[in-house]
């Protein structure tokens, strides 16, 4: 999705126009199918109109906080920009960019930012990073509003082993790897499979932003020497993480209640949650890419 519509029914036309220009948006007529129109082509969404009405349109039209517009109500009296829709995910910028260059007054209600306090979404948007994996972000950004969650930063080359509640945010690149391994796998071979496998897809080891793995394998010495000569950042993923990705390919794993462990792995901590390239097998080791 790209660009930012503003809509108004047709008495509010004109501070509309005056909004979508101060904003460099593209400002829509409102009619009675206008949101089921932008949403899924703009990325932002400005309705000069009353609350119930934006709410009753969209309710039906939402899927995914994480791929919906961002949606700010302004208000008819025209003194306050309300998010409704994706707050953490442009939505409160929004409403702040608009208090900004038109004086709007911003109704925050997500529950941090109203708060003060910082969420894994604003972390993320702040320092240009990538939230691989989204669903932790309810757990984590209700741990902050508790007081009990911490801020870890680690440089890397290195590894993290941490439970479903925790956020990684991550340096974007490109893709990310699933890796799998028989025990005892030794270092140089894993390092082998990879520089192989990223050859065979024209990749190189800087387009991989993380790779990924079972909490199966947190034992195996030679996985991560690997991964800390190649450089790169290694998570171990649970059980639940992984069964909940769709796969290609049969696994040796489904013995151990999973349904692989490459392929799910290097969905699990992607952004499409599409595949580069499915599970490839080099001797001991597994490897997939996905994006």
């Amino acid at each position: 999705m790209t660009g930012t519509i503003v809509t108004a029914l047709p008495y509010f036309s004109d501070p509309a126009k005056r909004i979508a220009e101060s904003i460099s948006g593209t400002f829509v007529p409102y009619h009675d199918s206008v949101f089921t129109e932008v949403i899924g082509s703009a990325d932002r969404i400005v309705a000069l109109m009353a609350t119930g009405i934006v709410v009753r349109k969209i309710a039906p039209l939402l899927t995914d906080k994480w791929r919906d517009p961002a949606i700010v109500v302004i208000s008819p009296d025209l003194k306050y920009a309300i998010p409704i829709s994706g707050g953490h995910h442009g939505a409160n910028d929004l409403a702040y960019d608009l208090e900004e260059k038109l004086g709007f007054i911003p109704v925050i209600t997500t529950a941090t930012e109203s708060t003060g306090r910082d969420s894994a979404e604003g972390i993320a948007r702040e320092k240009c990073l990538r939230i691989v994996n989204p669903a932790s972000t309810r757990r984590s950004n209700a741990a902050v509003l508790e007081g009990i969650a911490g801020i870890y930063s680690v440089e890397g080359p290195g590894m993290v082993i941490a439970g479903s509640g925790v956020s990684f945010l991550v340096s974007d690149a490109p893709c990310t790897a699933g890796i799998g391994c028989r025990k005892g796998t030794p270092s140089h071979e894993i390092t082998d499979a990879i520089d192989t496998a990223l050859q065979s897809v024209s990749l190189t080891r800087a387009d991989v932003s993380i790779y990924a793995t079972s909490t199966l394998k947190l034992h195996e010495q030679g996985l991560t020497e690997a991964i800390r000569e190649i450089g790169g950042n290694l998570i171990f993923l649970d059980h639940e993480t992984l069964n909940k990705e769709s796969v290609h390919s049969v696994s040796a794993a489904e013995r151990f209640g999973l349904p692989g462990v490459a392929e799910p792995a290097a969905l699990a901590v992607s952004y499409k949650k599409e595949l580069i390239m499915e599970k490839k097998v080099y001797g001991n080791v597994t490897v997939a890419f996905a994006r």
